[in-house]
């Protein structure tokens, strides 16, 4: 469900924070479930649990997910009300990221844009 791109420029947690909300806003995720614990998603993902743990953080901070103590996180019940994925940010940071990829291949600026010019007149 959840992946991470270690080549991204995009922060790991914010990856992580945009994936999980994207997952609650397509109704993978629903309200009362249960998140892996931190551990178990660092472990799963590779990365140091001080990520996961941030940005844990940051989706209880926004009320879309709660913890539970020892019971673990949980998605939560306010979920759907409480997202705030904003459009541009999120177009932002996912363009960025294809964006970045282009250029590591050698394209310029102006052959990004003609092409994205292009693909939005499809």
């Amino acid at each position: 469900m959840i992946t991470i791109d270690l080549d991204s420029p995009e922060p790991l947690f914010h990856q992580l924070v945009l994936q999980i909300k994207q997952a609650i806003e397509n109704k993978q995720l629903q309200a009362g479930d249960a998140l892996p614990s931190i551990r178990q998603l660092a472990a799963d993902l590779d990365i140091n649990a001080k990520t996961v743990a941030k940005a844990y953080r940051l989706l209880e901070r926004d009320s879309v997910i709660e913890s539970k103590g020892y019971r673990g996180s949980f998605v939560h019940s306010d979920a759907l009300d409480n997202l705030h994925i904003d459009i541009n940010e999120w177009l932002g940071s996912t363009m960025l990221v294809d964006i970045e990829k282009y250029r590591k291949a050698g394209a310029t600026d102006s052959e990004i844009r003609n092409a994205f010019t292009q693909a939005m007149s499809r």
